[in-house]
């Protein structure tokens, strides 16, 4: 049986109980003979499957059959995620191994459709957080995304979806005014009370907090009309600010080069670690040669960088102290330092600034990248509100 697909001749003919089919694309370079060849189990299935083979050859596809979408995602994993922090990728290889490969890694890359994506994604919902299914609906894009790239799939059904809602997981909190104040109050005499402090009143995020060097804490000199480190200017100065251009993620870099930013402390940060530093001093004098020096103003007793585990067992000390309970997080701070400042009538936009967003996901806006000129509408509020607090506490 002759057939014509797309402009180019084969047959069909029976073989060993089914069909084979052949399409004859004229001579290589070498003078080799080109020929598609798919077998099945009718003359209409191997038609079907020389045209798929046919329209992947026009479209410069070169991938087989039998690729599947297990396959390329592990070809992402192990080529795509090289400039991503361990933690994330380890992230990523646990929700893949636990609920992509089960489910689409038999199928095969340039048969998988945007329904079967659908059906898989829906059926997580009631097992994973919305974050998890956008982990994972994102894997999916960037592994067909490489694909295509790779002229190995024509085109990305996964992209041709949208990321259903999962379940509802622990909501993000922030403490009230007076609950603020109550955690800064019983921090006081804790280890962590510089850390609380500089979270509570900037809204930094905890990775910056543990990854700030006292290199990065300046005061201005008004002699010298300039920001100086404070191992050069010393704490006596009416302002005082930190370089927020750090995080303990890969590189050492921030979240993203948006979240790099200055800010003016207010004064009780400029307080809290000028007394840190002082006692730092004293525990570095203490180890001796046992000290590491990292430059970091936050970090154990030997100067070695601070674990993320070992900051939340301390904050939900101070919770508990503070009579608010233990089912709270470090993080927390943050969202308490966007609603402090929301609730006193701060511009949207200024938080934004200030704790260096780039999405909408908290303040509804697109965020601006700023460093210079220094950030100084965080550390004023923050003076004002806590002012006005304590003076209405005492009256």
């Amino acid at each position: 049986m002759k057939i014509l697909i797309r402009n180019r001749h084969g047959t069909i003919y029976p073989e060993r109980g089914g069909y084979t089919g052949v399409i004859d694309l004229g001579y290589d370079g070498r003078g080799n003979r080109i020929r598609i060849k798919k077998k099945g189990r009718t003359k209409q299935e191997v038609k079907d499957r020389l045209i798929r083979a046919v329209d992947d050859l026009d479209a410069g596809i070169k991938t087989s059959d039998s690729y599947t979408t297990g396959e390329a995602v592990h070809d992402w994993l192990e080529k795509g995620t090289r400039d991503l922090d361990e933690k994330t990728v380890e992230t990523y290889r646990i929700l893949i191994n636990k609920h992509l490969v089960p489910q689409l890694g038999a199928l095969k890359l340039k048969r998988l459709t945007a329904n079967q994506v659908d059906d898989w994604l829906d059926g997580l919902t009631e097992v994973l957080s919305t974050a998890s299914l956008h982990k994972l609906h994102s894997v999916l894009k960037r592994a067909i995304r490489q694909a295509q790239a790779r002229d190995m799939v024509g085109r990305n059904v996964a992209e041709l979806i949208t990321t259903p809602r999962g379940r509802r997981g622990r909501p993000s909190k922030a403490l009230t005014l007076d609950q603020a104040v109550d955690v800064l109050a019983r921090a006081r005499k804790h280890w962590l009370y510089a850390y609380v402090t500089l979270s509570l009143l900037t809204g930094v995020r905890t990775e910056e907090a543990r990854a700030l060097q006292w290199s990065h804490v300046v005061a201005w000199v008004e002699d010298a009309r300039q920001w100086q480190p404070i191992a050069i200017a010393g704490f006596d100065h009416d302002k005082l600010a930190v370089y927020v251009w750090r995080s303990v993620r890969a590189g050492g870099d921030t979240k993203t080069q948006k979240s790099r930013r200055t800010l003016e402390v207010p004064d009780e940060v400029a307080r809290a670690l000028k007394q840190h530093h002082a006692k730092q001093a004293a525990r570095r004098l203490r180890a001796g040669e046992t000290w590491q020096d990292n430059d970091l103003v936050f970090c154990t007793r030997n100067g070695k960088p601070l674990a993320a585990g070992n900051v939340r067992r301390a904050f939900r000390s101070i919770t508990q102290a503070a009579g608010i309970g233990e089912d709270w997080t470090p993080r927390e701070l943050r969202h308490t330092f966007v609603s402090i400042m929301s609730d006193n009538d701060v511009p949207i936009e200024t938080i934004a600034d200030l704790v260096g967003h780039r999405t909408t996901i908290v303040t509804q806006t697109v965020y601006r990248h700023q460093i210079r000129p220094v950030i100084e509408t965080g550390a004023t509020a923050m003076n004002e509100i806590l002012t006005r607090q304590k003076n209405t506490g005492s009256a």
